[in-house]
């Protein structure tokens, strides 16, 4: 037998609980209380917790477990005088409590809930509760010659140390055959699983996944010659995430290189090698590509009216510009000069100068 025992705040939830209707096996006890129903327990309770305001939990929950063996033993009247006893080793005498057993569960088990504020409104005093209420459950155990938990505990134990030899020795050939199949399959991806599998049934040794209670798989088992081994006892190579690894490709895929974007280096518009120049071609360059052609012509009269001005400050001058002219070279150059203005005044009357 097991007993626990802990405070609790939601007295109402706990009893609406423990009288559940599929699971309330037998009603046991109802120790200073007139109420049978849990709704009216409930408010019977909380007329004597509202005596002290301070207390945030002012209820107890004790289970008291049965082992399987001892239950055939153990018909509802005893049930009935093991929960008294239970509450009086606990110090309840002064408390309203209630008992009940529950069929829910393969294991029949009692329930009681008590209230934590006494008669005369002290609270109960819940240091080291749980283990008080272990240590009651042995001495109960004991007394009544039933199984005792922390000894079935202990046995277990010992019997989990003392391994085998035998079973030992086919621990040691599940390991040897495991390891060199995964060695020889490794990183084989699919087919290699497969292989792995199909030559462990061929050399005896069959895999079981395990299944907890929503039907996920959690872990394997390996068997063999009568045996079974966790896998965790076999190797961690064995676990069943873990296993599934071990064949997983190596060279499928490459880890990806880092893209590296190569900018090539604009091309600048050709320009001409004008050297080093003193002044900014602005200044001596200037374009005329977008001049009206009223701006143009303006442009180009003002050109031909210096050009003339010139000549004729050359044609006066005459011989003092050049003084080594003289006979025939002097007039051709007159006629030359006076050709060369004829034409820029014809010139000049076709603009419209």
């Amino acid at each position: 037998m097991i007993g626990k025992c802990k405070a609790i705040a939601h007295g109402s939830t706990a009893l609406d609980y423990i009288f559940r209707e599929g699971k309330l096996g037998s009603r046991l006890a109802f120790h200073n209380l007139c109420s049978r129903e849990p709704k009216t327990i409930y408010e019977e309770m909380k007329v004597v917790s509202d005596y002290n305001s301070r207390c945030r939990n002012k209820f107890l929950r004790i289970e008291i477990g049965i082992a399987p063996q001892d239950e055939k033993r153990l018909p509802v009247s005893e049930l009935m005088g093991i929960a008294h006893l239970f509450a009086k080793q606990m110090g309840l005498d002064n408390h309203q409590w209630v008992a009940v057993t529950h069929k829910d569960t393969d294991n029949r088990h009692i329930h009681i809930i008590a209230n934590r504020i006494s008669l005369f409104g002290e609270v109960y005093d819940t240091t080291f509760v749980s283990n008080r209420a272990a240590k009651v459950a042995e001495e109960i155990s004991r007394e009544k010659g039933l199984t005792i938990a922390k000894e079935v505990k202990a046995k277990k134990k010992y019997q989990k140390t003392k391994a085998s030899p035998m079973r030992e020795q086919t621990k040691q050939q599940v390991q040897k055959i495991c390891y060199a199949l995964l060695d020889k399959y490794k990183g084989t991806g699919i087919t290699g699983h497969s292989m792995f599998l199909y030559e462990l049934n061929k050399n005896g040794i069959a895999i079981e996944r395990m299944k907890n209670k929503q039907g996920k798989v959690y872990g394997l088992k390996f068997s063999y010659a009568g045996q079974s081994f966790k896998a965790s006892e076999i190797g961690r190579e064995f676990g069943y995430r873990s296993l599934q690894k071990n064949f997983e490709e190596t060279n499928k895929k490459e880890q990806k290189k880092p893209h590296q974007t190569i900018q090539e280096p604009i091309e600048k518009k050709e320009q001409p090698d004008t050297g080093y120049q003193l002044v900014p071609p602005s200044r001596f360059s200037i374009s005329r590509d977008n001049d009206t052609p009223q701006v143009q012509n303006s442009i180009d009269a003002v050109a031909d009216t210096i050009v003339s001005a010139a000549d004729e400050v050359v044609e006066g001058l005459g011989d003092l510009i050049t003084p080594s002219t003289q006979g025939n070279d002097y007039a051709e150059t007159a006629w030359q000069r006076k050709l060369r203005n004829q034409a820029n005044r014809k010139k000049k009357r076709g603009r419209g100068l």
